[in-house]
């Protein structure tokens, strides 16, 4: 059967030594498949054998028309904020914790590899954020995207913040909280589900807003159309300088004048599946929902 893929980049990170041993036996089973393997340097550090391509993660997107990601669902986020903005898919082999967005197994994932290198997987577009900090001044400062969230947070333990939150140009409210999280369909099960906030089903053009612990019993999660634009500017009052997380990857330390601008960003990434991909299935195991009772066939009409 003919490949559908050719050049596949691998990464995961360096420090677990069980995602070496299995980003290890991937790289081998591909190379054995006749197809060009390349690996990204930082993972590379962990591998004794050299005799593939080492490259940057920028070259994976440059070069790879398939990325997978070895190890949790962490390995999977970098992957995704870099491959989004070069139209490249990205696999997940779960050597994580919750592994809700890296699908296979590691001790039982060449069947399925195979499957989806041959052209037999579920192919799924995910939206990502991209993030700006703004002086008031109106210069940009810095941005970056982020698949899960961006999350606004003190920059010391035990202290509330401050911030004035907008949509689309239109005044909702002030806040005094533990800060703010910004959540795309696939963060809401992530920090966002840990605040309190709503599971929203990945295909739905949405946005979710989670306070974190406010100051206030009234203020609650709200879900808002995907193509607003969100805006966050922070309250001079403010005893200690915040900062801004994205997907718990990148932080960057805000000052007192920063606006903060949050909008859909306009390239998405691609999650390949198994064939018989079933994201209800993965809420099921990951949060260890009931099992079926009424087996298919025997519904009441």
């Amino acid at each position: 059967m003919a490949l559908h893929f050719h050049n596949i980049g691998l990464i995961g990170t360096h420090k677990n030594p069980q995602v070496a041993d299995t980003l290890a036996i991937v790289a081998r089973f591909i190379h054995q498949l006749g197809l060009n393997v390349m690996i990204e340097a930082v993972s590379a550090e962990a591998l004794q054998d050299l005799a593939y391509n080492i490259v940057s993660l920028q070259e994976l997107g440059e070069r790879c028309d398939l990325v997978i990601a070895v190890g949790g669902d962490g390995n999977l986020l970098q992957a995704a904020r870099t491959m989004s903005c070069y139209n490249v898919p990205v696999l997940g082999i779960n050597r994580g914790q919750l592994g809700y967005l890296t699908d296979l197994a590691p001790d039982d994932f060449e069947g399925h590899l195979h499957a989806i290198l041959s052209g037999k997987f579920v192919s799924e577009a995910r939206f990502l954020l991209q993030g700006e900090i703004h002086h008031a001044l109106g210069n940009l400062a810095t941005k970056d995207n982020a698949l899960n969230d961006i999350v606004l947070f003190p920059g010391e333990i035990a202290q509330l913040i401050e911030f004035e939150l907008r949509i689309d140009g239109r005044f909702v409210y002030s806040q005094r909280s533990d800060g703010l999280i910004i959540s795309t369909p696939t963060g809401s099960t992530a920090y966002a589900l840990s605040a309190g906030g709503p599971i929203i089903a990945p295909a739905l053009n949405v946005l979710l807003i989670v306070p974190k612990l406010p100051h206030t019993l009234t203020n609650r999660p709200v879900v808002i159309d995907a193509n607003s634009l969100i805006e966050i500017r922070l309250s001079p009052n403010n005893k200690t300088l915040p900062r801004l997380s994205y997907d718990g990857q990148t932080h960057v330390n805000l000052e007192f004048d920063n606006i903060i601008i949050i909008r859909r960003q306009e390239q998405s990434i691609t999650l390949l599946h198994p064939e018989h991909y079933d994201y209800y299935k993965v809420w099921r195991q990951k949060l260890g929902w009931g099992k079926q009772l009424i087996k298919i066939g025997t519904e009441i009409p």
